[in-house]
């Protein structure tokens, strides 16, 4: 088992590095001290190795325009209606960024240079990247220190652990953005089949944002407990899928393991998802078109995110998303690949 560190910028006064992660199986992950992001995620094949998430072409891309793929999203990972926080009699405006709501943090974590600390072990290597978020950054009170650790082991498992401590009572609910395709890059992700440990779910208004609470999955499209191929959802005619062009839910998970379970028939190849969040927001890449920009080569539904999180909350009322002072936040999220 080994890391590798290779610099490949310099701005601000920091370096910018790219970190590989190898195991005994012939498995490798590529980090990014920018975003704590997971850049790339090579699995063995005939051909060599095959990177089974979406990626930009460089490391250097991913500074360039803001894209979410792997990256640690925070403070808070998706929308809040308006940017309002209520608490009592006090209220807090965060900065509107998407419309009339806030999204994913402002200019958020994955947008900042962490510095890191690499670790090998006999029976694992890893990384621990840190980041002091300051007070009033992106509108959020309270100095936010926050760690970031991936870990990759011998059984092909690859661990992420969010850290962090407040020293005022502030929000808090990160996610790791990154988007799967166990295909690789050369097709959708219709062909692939999901799973997932979840009796009901949240629908969304014209926001994208929950409206009714929760709705139970039995007799809907989104019943994904004993595994659904996603080109039969996508391609389907339900209203709310056809409204934001593909999954975009988040989804209440039952506590049954694992969480998520996503299968190619055509690779072998399997991905058991296991968190300590209570929810997950399962998005089929529906905004991509192949724009102009750094993520040009990839179009709609070339990947599915899993973002591990507190589902998005519908009011002002944001109680499961605070953090109190000197309280410490633990969240961890693990990938079991099989090829």
């Amino acid at each position: 088992m080994d890391i590798t560190v290779t610099k490949y910028d310099y701005q601000a006064g920091k370096d910018f590095c790219e970190l590989t992660l190898s195991n005994d199986q012939g498995m490798q992950v590529k980090l990014l001290n920018y975003g704590a992001t997971l850049e790339k995620v090579l699995l063995p094949s005939d051909q060599g190795v095959e990177n089974v998430i979406l990626s930009l072409a460089t490391p250097a891309d991913y500074s360039r325009e803001r894209n979410f793929l792997g990256g640690t999203v925070g403070r808070i990972v998706g929308r809040v209606r308006r940017g309002q926080w209520q608490l009592g009699d006090r209220q807090l405006q965060l900065p509107l960024n998407d419309g009339k709501n806030h999204a994913h943090g402002g200019q958020g974590t994955d947008t900042q240079v962490f510095s890191f600390q690499p670790v090998v072990g006999d029976q694992s290597v890893e990384v621990t990247f840190t980041l002091v978020d300051p007070d009033g950054a992106n509108g959020y009170p309270g100095n936010l220190k926050m760690q970031v650790t991936y870990s990759l082991d011998n059984q092909n498992q690859l661990t992420y652990r969010i850290q962090a401590v407040t020293d005022q009572m502030t929000l808090f609910n990160p996610t790791n953005h990154v988007y799967f395709n166990l295909d690789g890059s050369q097709t959708t992700v219709r062909d692939q089949y999901l799973k997932l440990a979840s009796d009901y779910y949240l629908p969304l208004d014209a926001k994208s944002l929950p409206y009714r609470g929760r709705a139970a999955v039995a007799g809907t499209v989104f019943d994904f407990r004993r595994g659904r191929r996603l080109g039969n959802v996508l391609d389907g005619t339900d209203p709310e899928i056809r409204a934001e062009r593909g999954l975009n839910h988040p989804f209440m998970l039952s506590g049954r393991a694992p969480a998520v379970t996503l299968t190619s028939p055509l690779k072998k190849r399997v991905m058991r998802m296991q968190t300590t969040a209570p929810a997950v927001v399962v998005y089929t890449a529906n905004h991509f078109a192949h724009t102009p920009g750094v993520t040009r080569e990839i179009g709609q539904y070339d990947g599915v995110a899993f973002e591990a999180q507190v589902a998005p909350q519908e009011n002002r009322d944001l109680t499961p998303l605070i953090l109190m002072p000197n309280e410490h936040f633990v969240r961890q999220t693990s990938w079991q690949f099989a090829f």
